[in-house]
């Protein structure tokens, strides 16, 4: 074999060690559709409002927003009428070819890396989210009734509308779930986590979005809050997920 052969070979074994690594990227990125959390906010200045409770729950990569639904405000109200029985709704982004393909396969999987059209899932709950999620996955953020308007309106302006009505796209992988079409677009870069991250920043909460793609990098931000509060005592819940992440 020539110089000239060996070294077209070792380019093409460059080229593909360089490819078959960010094959490996790609996958975790999209599987997370989780950095240094934030030191923990003196967040008391809220409080001087009446509070809330807005909910997030971890599904294994993926997390989602969610408010029972007598807190929620017009016109995120229209999602509720349309998950009957509910007494809470999670909202969650992902990747529409993604998500409502047949074959979630690897092809699929890099296909969605690349910016394309988002979607925003919407998940009615009967029971409390800790019986649905478990309760190790599930927070409850103490905010004021502003700061989960703020994260209502978010969760609003993500999703298209026609006459003022939001896009109902197709029924979701499980009973009580809808997806919606959204306004913003998905990539490796502007992941469902980013999304969420981004609607805390929203509500005003301290929450860094940017470069957050990781599950484990909204979660450890979460945690160093100091609006964390416990589900009331005497409350049935399970040790792990029932509802899993329709992209996990």
């Amino acid at each position: 074999m020539g110089a000239t052969q060996r070294l077209a070979g070792e380019r093409a074994l460059a080229q593909m060690k360089r490819w078959v690594l960010c094959s490996i990227l790609s996958v975790v990125l999209l599987e997370a559709c989780t950095g240094i959390a934030p030191r923990r906010a003196d967040t008391s200045a809220a409080r001087t409002e009446a509070q809330t409770i807005v909910y997030v729950a971890r599904r294994g990569w993926h997390i989602d927003i969610g408010f029972a639904v007598s807190d929620l405000s017009p016109p995120l109200t229209a999602i509720a009428a349309d998950l009957t029985n509910s007494q809470y709704v999670f909202f969650g982004f992902g990747d529409r070819h993604y998500l409502v393909a047949k074959n979630k396969n690897f092809p699929s999987m890099l296909a969605a890396l690349w910016p394309g059209a988002g979607m925003v899932l919407a998940t009615g709950l009967a029971a409390p989210p800790e019986e649905a999620f478990g309760a190790v996955h599930v927070i409850r953020l103490l905010v004021s009734q502003g700061q989960a308007r703020a994260a209502q309106n978010f969760v609003w302006n993500s999703l298209i509308k026609s006459n003022g009505m939001a896009n109902f796209y197709a029924v979701g992988p499980y009973e009580g779930s809808l997806y919606y079409s959204a306004i913003p677009t998905y990539s490796a870069a502007h992941t469902c986590n980013t999304w969420l991250a981004e609607a805390l920043r929203a509500a005003g909460l301290p929450i860094q979005s940017v470069g957050v793609v990781f599950a484990v990098q909204l979660w450890s931000q979460l945690h160093n809050l100091d609006l964390v509060t416990r589900a009331p005592p005497g409350g049935s819940v399970v040790p792990g997920p029932v509802l899993k992440s329709p992209i996990s």
